[in-house]
């Protein structure tokens, strides 16, 4: 077994809350590199880069969070932390710069919240996704709150669950719209209808087997099971049972379900989760989500008339403390003091009547949330980057913003709508694999130096059409990135970034950006960018 899987045999990760109060008396430097590990079981990180300081990562079930909660973590970073937090790509909130000895004093003030950071690390059912305007929006065929609720009480601080070979990553969804990237989700339950001999039932089909990391992108595929919102619980346990039972643990890099499943394939991992659950499994329905797809942000109205949601985006999910307290007021003065957590980094405040769209518009925040991005910044991810994560290469959210804002000033922002989603690091937590433009940071040496770069990769997505992502480009300096972007946007096109037939073309940089490092290279380069190529 991997070390990991040994530490877990030693002790099951959720045993670790009784030795966190005497962590904390003793100091950091007192604990063990195996308790370094199962401390993640409750969400607390170590990391690298900032020796001494801790990340809290907090779970935010399906993204649905009050202003209470929010202003408790505002508080909690500015007191504890260094008074920053970020949105992750899975609805949550992530605190910064915590010392061990304060641990338990935040985890207090969470509890007392209604919030919690257990099992939102390491190889457990990670924070479970939806729609983040479920409920809200008459583009959904079901509103899949309630069951984001219900599995995450019966997946988390159940030992039945705690020990999986790897996280598993749960989504759910009733909207019709396209919004979470279901396809990358180790199990994903997309809203669907089946005929029967009383009409159609409304429900979900099932995907399994989708990740980012441990070797790119595997598109989950159908497990040809239909359910009702009744089963769901049942079918989803059963799912993690057999991945429990008969997932790898002999490498890590090869323990998440994809590998199970193509060891295996998909009708005998079926009939294994039938077994489980103890009851013959309906055949998958007709999925009923469309091919467009809307993130929810901007102003739009609700179903319930003379209610609006507005969706801000919060540039690369990094707010501060005094800014998130003042997102808690806008949510309250304009709406009833509920926040939402979107998977490309915005926040939600819904509620707002049709007669205080005007004022909310006029608040200073707005000036630098927006909700009507220019097309490069609205769809611009990043993950966390080497300023807190010892995974990434290259520090990325500053790096985000900039190219973003250099990309704009080059090209001028009358385009389509694009995402350009960044990751430090091969783990692919920007979720760079499903972007219309992703960049995966690494270094490279040019003059003997090391610099940081990227690999671009273009025509990534998921959704009812998902496709893979195709490298486009190597070892770009991300000193020259913007220049190379901007000869790329404006021709930008999902149909030609998928052309059938693809040149293998591999070429030295082009003149305008010529460096004396190892050449840029193309696999694959759409006719219409191809010139700068050349």
């Amino acid at each position: 077994m991997n070390k990991i899987e040994v530490l877990k045999a030693k002790k099951d990760g959720l045993d670790i809350k009784e030795s966190i109060a005497r962590y904390a008396e003793l100091g950091w430097e007192s604990i063990t590199e195996e308790d370094v590990q199962r401390l993640k079981w409750y969400g607390v990180f170590l990391r690298n880069p900032t020796p001494g300081f801790f990340m809290v990562r907090v779970r935010i079930p399906g993204g649905r969070t009050t202003t209470a909660q929010v202003r408790t973590l505002a508080g909690l970073a500015k007191t504890y932390g260094n008074g920053l937090l970020d949105l992750t790509t899975r609805q949550q909130f992530q605190l910064r710069q915590l010392k061990i000895e304060h641990v338990p004093e935040v985890f207090h003030q969470m509890e007392k919240a209604g919030l919690t950071s257990l099992q939102t690390g390491m190889d457990n059912v990670r924070n479970i996704m939806t729609c983040p305007v479920a409920g809200l929006t008459a583009q959904e065929q079901l509103d899949a709150t309630d069951l984001v609720k219900r599995l995450t009480q019966e997946f988390t601080g159940n030992k039945a669950y705690s020990n999986l070979p790897r996280k598993f990553n749960i989504a759910i969804t009733g909207c019709t719209e396209n919004c979470l990237h279901l396809e990358t989700q180790d199990l994903a339950l997309v809203p669907a209808t089946k005929d029967s001999q009383g009409g159609s039932i409304i429900g979900f089909n099932i995907l399994v087997g989708g990740k980012l990391g441990s070797g790119g992108y595997r598109i989950a595929t159908s497990l040809d099971v239909f359910v009702v919102p009744m089963e769901v619980v049942a079918v989803a346990g059963a799912i993690l049972r057999v991945f429990r039972d008969h997932g790898c643990r002999k490498s890590r890099t090869t323990a998440r379900l994809a590998f199970l499943l193509d060891e295996w394939g998909e009708e005998r991992f079926r009939l294994e989760v039938q077994r489980e659950v103890g009851w013959e499994l309906a055949r998958a329905g007709s999925e009923t989500r469309k091919m467009s797809v809307n993130e929810h942000m901007g102003i739009y109205r609700q179903k319930e008339g003379g209610l609006n949601y507005i969706g801000l985006k919060i540039p690369v999910g990094r707010i501060g403390s005094d800014d998130l307290q003042g997102m808690a007021v806008l949510a309250e003065t304009y709406g009833t003091g509920e926040i939402r957590l979107t998977p490309n980094q915005a926040m939600i405040i819904p509620n707002v009547k049709d007669g205080l769209l005007g004022d909310l518009n006029e608040e200073s925040l707005l000036e630098r949330f927006l909700y009507n991005p220019a097309p490069v910044q609205k769809g611009l991810v990043s993950c966390v980057g080497s300023d807190y994560c010892n995974l990434a290469v290259i520090e990325t959210k500053s790096r985000a913003v900039e190219t973003a804002k250099h990309v704009e000033a080059l090209i001028g922002t009358e385009m389509k709508p694009i995402t350009m989603h960044w990751s430090g690091c091969p783990a692919a937590c920007g979720n760079h694999l499903v972007a219309d433009v992703g960049l995966l940071g690494k270094k490279i040496k040019i003059k003997g130096l090391v610099v940081d770069a990227v690999d671009v990769f273009v025509g990534g997505r998921s959704g009812p059409n998902p496709k893979l992502a195709i490298k486009l480009l190597e070892d770009v300096p991300c000193e020259i990135l913007p220049d190379v972007l901007s000869g790329i946007l404006p021709y930008h096109s999902r149909q030609k970034m998928h052309r059938t037939k693809a040149k293998n073309i591999q070429k030295k940089s082009s003149p305008r950006n010529k460096v004396e490092s190892e050449a840029i290279h193309t696999n694959f380069v759409p006719e219409s960018v191809a010139f700068m190529m050349a």
